[in-house]
């Protein structure tokens, strides 16, 4: 199993830490000394969680806030949570994500649910807090995707899927967006100096609820159903499908703008995985998503930002919408 490096003195915020491969890497991520911030949709759930991993690291510093990626006003106010406190950030762990409602689904704000779930919320979220992050040492935003990203396609012209949902390719398209998104964070971190690494990963095919909550999104209690497919595919626990992630997040040798998931494509030991083409289509990609994504979730401008590493006390320069 792989060993986190030690992150004693680091505050991080984990995204869908109350089960699966968030859960999993909140409590190692805890256990590694890290003060960890459980931002979670059901604060019940979030309580559950933090119990269990105080249970097994006694001592560790864990916390509960609510985040509703599907809530532009939901993010917010959680980032506005961080940002008041005046506490340090030092890492942020975009986990959290929808699959494969069988039906096309709407965030609060009209966009589609895996759109606006898995790719406008941590966007605008990784936006907001970005000030906060280039105060530390070294800040690092740590995104998952997935590989059903290296078949998806960014469509500029239907990105809500109004016209035909198609529930796999939709998520194929989130999670390309994580990926882009990633990609050019490092990007921007390289062109403006910031001390920032911006990592990817994809956990494989790895056994989580994601599988049977995505299906069952919008289904009544009595036409719930099994996970999304039965495969004889090879698969992990979430002990190891959490482990890309937690080297894209914490490991001293992850490269910034680097994409990171199992040996064997499934499952296995982590190692640095090739960017699908899906990804490369043509230079402008990432920076065309990352404006209009700018524009449906009124970001602030963060290339107006300038770091300053080291600065606990005050904020990075002021950004505005």
């Amino acid at each position: 199993m792989y060993r986190v490096p030690t992150q004693t003195g680091r505050r991080i915020v984990v995204t869908g830490a109350n089960s699966g491969t968030g859960r999993e890497a909140a409590g190692r991520l805890a256990g590694a000394g890290a003060s960890v911030i459980l931002a979670v949709r059901s604060l019940e759930k979030g309580d559950q969680a933090k119990a269990a991993i105080l249970a097994a690291h006694p001592g560790a510093e864990v916390e509960v806030r609510r985040l509703d990626l599907a809530d532009l006003a939901s993010v917010r106010a959680f980032a506005a949570t961080i940002l008041e406190s005046g506490a340090p950030l030092d890492t942020l762990v975009n986990n959290a994500g929808v699959m494969v409602p069988p039906r096309r689904l709407e965030t609060a704000d009209g966009f589609e649910l895996q759109f606006g779930t898995n790719f406008l919320g941590p966007f605008l979220l990784t936006s907001l807090l970005l000030p906060r992050l280039l105060e530390a040492d070294a800040p690092r935003v740590a995104t998952m995707s997935s590989g059903v990203a290296s078949r998806g396609r960014i469509h500029f012209d239907d990105l809500q899927w109004r016209r035909t949902y198609r529930k796999w390719s939709a998520y194929g398209q989130s999670k390309l967006g994580n990926l882009l998104m990633g990609m050019h964070l490092a990007s921007l971190a390289r062109e403006h100096g910031w001390p920032l690494v911006s990592t990817i990963a994809h956990p494989g095919y790895t056994r989580t609820n994601l599988q049977t909550a995505g299906a069952n999104l919008g289904r009544a209690a009595d036409a719930q159903r099994e996970p999304i497919r039965r495969t004889l595919l090879p698969s992990q626990a979430v002990e190891q499908g959490a482990e890309p992630l937690l080297f894209a997040a914490a490991d001293p040798a992850a490269v910034s703008g680097a994409y990171y998931g199992p040996r064997g494509g499934l499952t296995g030991p982590t190692k640095r995985v090739g960017i699908p083409r899906s990804a490369r289509r043509g230079p402008d990609t990432a920076a065309a998503l990352w404006a209009v994504a700018r524009e449906l979730t009124d970001a602030p401008d963060v290339t107006r930002l300038t770091a300053s590493a080291g600065s606990r006390s005050g904020a990075a320069s002021d950004v505005s919408p």
